[in-house]
């Protein structure tokens, strides 16, 4: 019982001798870069960094040779939205009054945090479309009309 009770405080006392992180101490006196392992990958690409957005210039690409020079602002809240007028003609356009400013929206914009679409722009009002789980776990859509504010 007694050599068991040395050899076990052997095993601790060895056991509290040994370094705490090997690795912490491997590369002091072998390199002189202060952290090597918080360096970038040397065999995988750099990231590239986004495209810069077009909006600086005047206008904006909102597709393959689609250009505009209206602004288009996220309207972030459903609740605040007021319908100002519609432009209807070739492309029809909504102005939207957020509270903050004026915002022109057009068929096929994501309105809200939801994303509701905005599926139909008419002389009278707006169509906004909603997709939604039920309590059944089905999806569904929304649909609700907005007329425009007097």
């Amino acid at each position: 019982m007694f050599k068991l009770l040395i050899l076990s405080s052997l095993f601790l006392v060895g056991a509290m001798a040994a370094p705490v992180d090997p690795l912490s101490n491997f590369f002091k006196d072998k390199s002189k870069i202060d952290r090597p392992f918080d360096l970038r990958d040397p065999f995988k690409a750099p990231q590239v960094k986004s495209e810069k957005n077009t909006s600086d210039k005047g206008f904006a690409s909102s597709g393959k040779g689609n250009y505009s020079n209206i602004k288009e602002d996220a309207v972030k809240n459903l609740t605040e939205l007021k319908l100002v007028g519609v432009l209807i003609g070739k492309e029809r356009r909504a102005l939207v009054n957020t509270g903050r400013s004026i915002v022109i929206l057009r068929e096929g914009a994501r309105i809200g945090d939801d994303g509701a679409e905005l599926k139909a722009i008419m002389p009278g009002g707006i169509i906004l479309v909603e997709k939604i789980v039920n309590v059944y776990g089905q999806e569904e859509y929304l649909e609700t009309v907005i007329p425009i504010s007097k």
